[in-house]
């Protein structure tokens, strides 16, 4: 039973964490930086902490974070979104010091974070996903070869990337030769790693999302869809739910829970999926 959470957040999303444990009668513990020491999020919460000087040095750091969960006497800490929600290492430690991680597994986070494991996962789970290289390719030649035996346009991503970098769209082999040291320099600045895969190009998709929540003892739920087709430079723009482009009974929505029941794993996360048609009759994961 878990009695006090450390929010590892700020702003808005600490504020909704201090009023749902206000409501479930847990108390809450707010972290703030000098320039956060006057924000909603630290008059609402039950106890607030500094976490130094600095505006975001000290919400980076999860050892600090886990740290000062122990201190307080919270048996639980929230990392709510953005910021360390997707970092491994606060997973790990925290359960290092026996702080329970409102979130994902250590193991699903890097799971999830590495696209080609993620690609191999949901075959394993029986998702269709989109036509693409088994695993990294370790070179131009072997993208080169890649590309013609998955059909031109394919899109090349960095293995580590999100946030719409490290992402090229190319229509034949001299753009794949054009993009490949680029995207290698941009994915190794901005992710710390050198490794890309090609996937098919799905040209004028439908970007569906599936927002899913799973626990510790094998139970998968949804919470349906929203529609991220209206995008720029790879990054969503506005979210549409529900989605105008699916039927209740739509493929991605039956097979999101899918994705996670091989294993229980507690997770709350979107599965994105491309639909080349309007009523979303072929679908897959991406």
């Amino acid at each position: 039973m878990i009695t006090k959470i450390l929010i590892a957040n700020r702003g808005e999303i600490a504020v909704r964490i201090v009023r749902a444990c206000a409501e479930m009668g847990i108390r809450s513990v707010a972290i703030y930086s000098d320039a956060d020491r006057h924000a909603l999020h630290v008059k609402r919460a039950d106890e607030a902490h500094s976490i130094g000087a600095e505006p975001l040095a000290g919400y980076l750091n999860p050892r600090k974070l886990v740290n000062l969960a122990v201190e307080t006497g919270c048996d639980a800490l929230h990392p709510g979104y953005g910021f360390l929600s997707e970092n491994a290492e606060l997973a790990d430690i925290c359960a290092a010091r026996g702080i329970k991680f409102i979130g994902p597994s250590a193991e699903v986070i890097r799971r999830m974070g590495d696209k080609t494991e993620a690609r191999r996962s949901m075959i394993k789970a029986g998702v269709p996903v989109t036509p693409g290289t088994e695993g990294n390719v370790a070179d131009i030649a072997e993208a080169l070869v890649e590309g013609d035996r998955i059909g031109y346009p394919v899109m090349l991503k960095a293995t580590s990337g999100g946030g719409g970098r490290g992402i090229r769209r190319c229509n034949s082999r001299e753009e794949l030769e054009q993009a490949f040291p680029r995207v290698i320099s941009e994915a190794t600045k901005a992710f710390g790693s050198a490794e890309v895969f090609l996937e098919k190009c799905i040209v004028n998709p439908k970007h569906i999302e599936a927002q899913i929540l799973g626990d510790s003892f094998g139970n998968v739920v949804h919470l349906f869809e929203r529609d991220c087709s209206i995008q720029r430079r790879n990054q969503k723009l506005i979210e549409i739910a529900p989605s105008p482009q699916l039927t209740r009974n739509s493929a991605p929505i039956s097979a999101t829970c899918r994705c996670v029941r091989p294993k229980p794993w507690v997770t709350r996360t979107p599965v994105p999926w491309s639909s080349c048609s309007p009523r979303a009759r072929c679908t897959s994961w991406r």
